[in-house]
């Protein structure tokens, strides 16, 4: 697999005008995102009643906070009333596993909220018909994500693993409506056998993260 990891969705369109968070939690992604993309407007829904109002603060005190709309409330229940130029989701990552006592953290990482066709339904039908989608999800799930990506086309999956000596944990997707298309597949360690976070890494990150290859090891 080749070592440069090319995941943005910057480099597939000139400009996305239109985003949706879906799962926003405390609005990181959309922060994130609109560093870069100071000229998009992105709705951020979040069901979490105080994920939300953290959201609502953590977008209030940013400098683009006339640029993120942060929506209470299900996705699945929620009508939007336009086609989106780009989809984000950090997703539930777990179904059909064991729970723990907080429900909170069942919504949050389990299939209470979010099942990974219902959210692949939701962006077939939000997605513009040029617009492109990015999902973050464990590796896990990857023969699964194959069936339910039937009617997409993925343009690109990045598999992450810890280091060199790990195996996958997570794959970044990048896709868009079915159309002809290459997928393009690559990886990423985010540490390498010394321990000191990788070039690709530090370069994918660096402009989030102060100080990124001062942090101590992973364990």
């Amino acid at each position: 697999m080749a070592k440069e990891v090319k995941i943005d969705p910057d480099s597939h369109q000139e400009k996305d005008k239109n985003v949706l968070d879906i799962g926003t939690g405390t609005g990181l992604l959309s922060l994130m995102y609109v560093q870069k993309n100071p000229d998009v407007i992105i709705d951020a829904i979040e069901i979490d009643k105080d994920a939300y109002e953290q959201a609502k603060e953590n977008v209030a005190g940013s400098p683009w906070n006339n640029r993120i709309h942060v929506l209470p409330g299900n996705v699945k229940a929620f009508s939007f009333e336009k086609k989106y130029d780009l989809i984000i989701s950090n997703p539930p990552f777990y179904e059909n596993e064991l729970r723990s006592g907080d429900s909170k953290k069942n919504i949050a990482h389990h299939h209470e909220g979010l099942l990974l066709r219902e959210l692949l339904q939701i962006i077939q039908t939000n997605l513009s018909s040029t617009g492109i989608f990015c999902l973050l999800i464990p590796y896990k799930r990857n023969k699964e994500l194959k069936i339910l990506l039937k009617d997409f086309s993925v343009l690109q999956m990045t598999f992450v693993r810890q280091s060199p000596e790990h195996d996958y944990f997570r794959i970044m997707l990048m896709g868009e409506l079915k159309r002809e298309t290459e997928t393009m597949i690559d990886e990423i360690s985010i540490r390498d056998s010394t321990q000191q976070y990788t070039r690709e890494f530090t370069e994918l990150l660096k402009d989030y993260y102060l100080g990124l290859t001062s942090q101590p090891p992973l364990q």
